[in-house]
């Protein structure tokens, strides 16, 4: 360290010369007589000092505008400063520099003569203006002056002794205003507009101006001190007394657990940061608690209320995770396809990224079993970063289920709706209510009526559990609902959900989903590996189209680990290979195959015609078989049919009549002949209207004696004038035909929309044939090899060759017997 001390003799106003070094300083405005150190670090700043030790040790020191700046160019500086004089000068050891200034006399800069490598600037000085106020007034201004600053130092304010008794003694207005100014601590810019102010008189009225606002500021600031310290006198008198209070009672052996439950309910009810409502109903019951004995019967059920209202997450919330692209990812990696509830939830989050406070939308997942409704609502919180809260509704008959009992009731307790945001811990979960389509009704109310106000967006940010009692909000929930068909629910019910439909799986999809996720899945659970099993892609596709009939995986995936279990029992047992399953040894692990391709065992036939049926498991092949024998012209039903279906049959009955001349029938066949019409898999309930054109085609095979096409399949709803109306589940249906290897479909011309939103994938290799009335149903299901037709309302019917031959035949009593026979006989 080494000091510089030479000639330290101060240089005279008038021998400042009229250009000198510029000093750039941060954080303080230097006033004219100020002696005041200063580090200098910055390499301009040094050089600058070096220069005007090199001279007169005399310098020009102006306050930077941002104090932030490293390298300030001219535009970054005040243009008015103080001219300074180096009384001191010490190098430390971290090659920075401290000076010793005073401050002489105030100049302004005229122009910049140098920039590199430091600034030297031409300056013209200001010299203080002279007063011309009457001298009462100037008494007046410094004694005003005066007496704020000692009311400033009687709040508090901090000034150096030596600084007040220079004050004391100062009857300079200007330099009065600068040494004030320069001890209170203001911000830089207001002190630079106090530098810049010639006159004495009107500097020293400015500084009285801030004196009287730094005044106010302290006296609010002493007023909220004081408020602060009353409250937290408050505060620990309270404490003390209590404190007091448990000594007491332990003195009087009176002391219990009771006191220690209220304090830590206190403690619990300020964390927990609930509404004000609730918050005032906390405390209330707190002070019942309080002043109950531990042994009242009411004690346990306050203790009981106050545990559930405080572990309710009020103020808790989990930050969604809004990247759009990982939650994409996240959709992806754990579900196949689905890509309409995939768009739906990026959808949420794109909205929830550009607002912050957003409704959390009600979402149902509607579709059969085994599809992956359940595990996507886990995949959606992943994706999200939410709580998972599952609820099974299934079966549940009680409303208190949904809104808690009341507190008067023994073992009362809130409802699953609060029980789930317990166990979730944030205000903000995701909440799949599972089955929803299953709950009942019973004595104890309707669940589905309770759900209403819960699944109501405009209403659940004001739920109120009846064991509560109080209003939660449940608005940032984000609830999900599953079903396998909405028709059961309440339509108003129905009405507060977005639906989204989840249909069965094609054979591709279901080949995808096993080969990403079920295999690996159960390799994991059953201990072995790659190394151990392989399967082929034509062994897994055998179990699907051999050992499953459905829409979802559930029971593909249980197929498959019957395997790897087989196997690992073989690997257990010291057997360690690899295990290679094909087609040809499949039978060894499953046993024979539980369905056989309908194409092996079906044939054209008189009376069988194949309709497509939609169940609440997906899409299934129905087949209808119709007879005729002699009787009195009865129509006979069987299969287990519903109302509707029966109705169905009814009116294609009445439509064949009403169009037995198209179609070559004998009108007075009906009069001495039954129908028998069957439905097989008699034991399986049977409704719907979609199966009227696969009943009339059957009923008109039959009396026709023309065999229906075994590779088309039909669906759709009939009238009494023959017009084919739309049906539902189209989906479905499709990918049942393309379970049993039918590749011609009848639909409705109405449901051609419904057909051109499948996916092109799942109709590859489909013909899809669109009616409008029951002539272009028969023309295209009835099969008319080397039979004369003829033609009926230009569109020609298969049947009509059959009339032609009962004409030609009729007049043989021989011919007779053989068509009573075959008509007899017919399947």
């Amino acid at each position: 360290m080494t000091e510089d001390t030479s000639d330290l003799s101060t240089p005279s106003i008038e021998h400042i010369p009229d250009e000198l070094p510029l000093l750039p300083v941060r954080d303080i405005v230097i006033f004219p007589y100020m002696v005041l150190p200063l580090f200098v670090g910055r390499d301009l700043s040094i050089k600058a000092i070096e220069a005007a030790l090199a001279s007169d040790r005399l310098l020009f020191l102006t306050t930077q505008k941002n104090q932030e700046t490293d390298e300030p160019t001219s535009d970054d500086l005040h243009m008015t400063g103080t001219v300074g004089v180096i009384m001191r000068m010490i190098k430390l050891p971290d090659q920075r520099i401290k000076i010793l200034v005073q401050g002489l006399t105030k100049a302004r800069i005229q122009a910049f003569t140098q920039s590199s490598p430091f600034f030297t600037v031409q300056l013209e000085t200001l010299t203080e203006e002279s007063t011309t106020a009457p001298l009462i007034e100037h008494e007046a201004i410094i004694r005003t002056a005066r007496e704020g600053l000692e009311k400033l130092l009687s709040f508090g304010k901090v000034i150096m002794p030596d600084v007040l008794t220079v004050i004391e003694n100062l009857d300079d207005p200007g330099r009065l205003a600068d040494i004030i100014a320069s001890n209170l601590g203001l911000k830089i810019d207001l002190t630079q507009e106090i530098l810049e102010i010639a006159a004495p008189l009107a500097r020293l009225s400015r500084v009285n101006d801030i004196l009287s606002n730094e005044l106010d500021v302290l006296s609010m600031q002493q007023k909220i001190q004081s408020d602060a310290k009353g409250e937290m006198d408050k505060t620990q008198r309270e404490y003390f007394l209590r404190e007091q209070l448990k000594a007491i009672q332990k003195e009087l052996g009176d002391i219990d657990d009771r006191t220690e439950d209220v304090a830590d309910f206190r403690h619990r009810i300020q964390e927990a940061k609930m509404p004000e409502k609730v918050l005032k109903e906390a405390e209330k019951q707190l002070r019942r608690l309080e002043k109950m004995h531990q042994d009242a019967a009411e004690a346990g059920t306050i203790r009981a209320y106050l545990e559930w209202l405080v572990d309710v997450p009020w103020s808790r919330r989990s930050t969604d995770n809004l990247d759009i692209g990982e939650a994409s990812k996240v959709l992806h990696e754990d579900h196949y396809d689905l890509e309409k509830v995939k768009e739906r939830i990026l959808e949420y989050l794109a909205v929830r990224k550009l607002k912050d406070k957003m409704k959390g939308p009600i979402l149902c997942f509607e579709g059969p079993p085994g599809v992956g409704k359940t595990s996507l609502g886990k995949s959606i919180a992943r994706a999200l970063g939410r709580e998972f809260v599952r609820i099974s509704l299934g079966g549940t008959r009680d409303e208190a289920e949904i809104r808690g009992h009341r507190r008067t009731y023994v073992g009362a307790l809130p409802g699953r709706i609060i029980q789930g945001l317990k166990q979730a811990g944030t205000i903000n979960p995701v909440i799949m209510l599972d089955e929803v389509d299953k709950v009942g009704m019973d004595f104890r109310g309707d669940p589905s009526a309770a759900l209403l106000e819960v699944l109501d967006p405009e209403q659940n940010n004001a739920f109120v559990d009846h064991y509560l009692g109080v209003p939660v909000d449940l608005s940032e929930v984000m609830f999900i609902t599953t079903a396998n068909v909405s028709d059961p629910m309440l339509s108003a019910l129905r009405d507060r959900m977005e639906i989204i439909n989840i249909p069965g799986y094609s054979e591709e999809e279901k080949f995808g989903i096993a080969q990403r996720y079920l295999i690996p899945r159960q390799l994991e659970e059953h201990g072995i590996t790659n190394d151990h099993l392989h399967l082929t892609d034509m062994c897994v596709t055998h179990i699907i189209s051999h050992y499953t009939r459905e829409a979802g995986v559930r029971n593909l995936e249980r197929e498959l680990a019957t395997v790897m279990r087989k196997v690992a029992k073989c690997i257990a047992e010291g057997n360690i290979k690899q295990y290679r399953v094909n087609p040809k040894n499949l039978q060894q692990y499953l046993g024979i195959p539980k369905f056989v391709p309908e194409q092996e065992q079906e044939k054209d036939e008189v009376g069988v015609s194949t309709g497509l049926a939609w169940t609440e498991t997906g899409g299934d092949v129905l087949y209808v078989e119709a007879s005729t024998c002699k009787g009195k012209g009865l129509l006979t039903l069987t299969g287990h049919l519903g109302d509707v279906m029966k109705e169905s049959a009814h009116t294609a009955l009445s439509f064949i009549r009403s169009q037995a001349k198209q179609l070559g029938i004998d009108p007075n066949h009906f009069a001495k002949h039954d129908i028998h019409l069957h439905v097989p898999a008699g034991a399986i309930p049977k409704d719907g209207p979609s199966a009227g054109i696969t009943i009339a085609t059957a009923m008109a095979s039959s009396l026709s004696l023309v065999p229906v096409k075994r590779d088309i399949a039909m669906t759709g709803e009939i009238t009494l004038r023959g017009r084919v109306l739309p049906i539902g589940g189209l989906k479905e249906k499709v990918l049942a035909a393309k379970r049993a290897h039918i590749h011609t479909l009848i639909i409705p011309k109405r449901n051609q929309k419904d057909w051109d939103d499948i996916p092109k994938h799942l109709v590859q290799g489909l013909e899809c044939i669109f009616v409008e009335n029951m002539s272009e149903v028969l023309k295209s299901a009835l099969r008319a090899k080397g039979r004369k037709t003829k033609t009926v309302k230009k569109a020609t019917s298969p049947s009509q060759a059959t009339s032609g031959l009962r004409k030609k035949v009729a007049s043989s009593a021989t011919a007779r017997t053989r068509l009573r026979r075959k008509v007899t006989k017919a399947p």
